[in-house]
């Protein structure tokens, strides 16, 4: 059963640069993942502080595994320094 994820990032205004290189190197990564059917990560064209992840995982199992890699554990180090607020995150399972 795949698992559907959309997060919503608002970069602080002065660390968008830092935080698009952090979220690029983390797509560069997870889509070597043998659970990730798809990442794609989108920057708002209105607002370029917004970032959109949506995401598609093969399992929980493959999500949970995604979440307890380096580089993802380094984003979530440094998130407030980077992010106005937390993460929108909002998951979902085909029923």
């Amino acid at each position: 059963m795949s698992i559907y994820l959309t997060a919503i990032l608002k970069s602080k205004k002065d660390k968008i640069q830092d935080l698009k290189s952090i979220l690029d190197n983390m797509v560069l990564n997870t889509r070597k993942e043998e659970a990730c059917e798809k990442y794609e990560l989108q920057q708002s064209l209105d607002d370029k502080t917004v970032f959109i992840f949506h995401e598609i995982w093969k399992s929980k199992d493959g999500l949970d595994a995604h979440n307890q890699q380096s580089y993802i554990k380094e984003f979530v180090e440094k998130a407030p320094d980077l992010l106005e607020n937390p993460a929108e995150i909002y998951l979902a399972k085909l029923v």
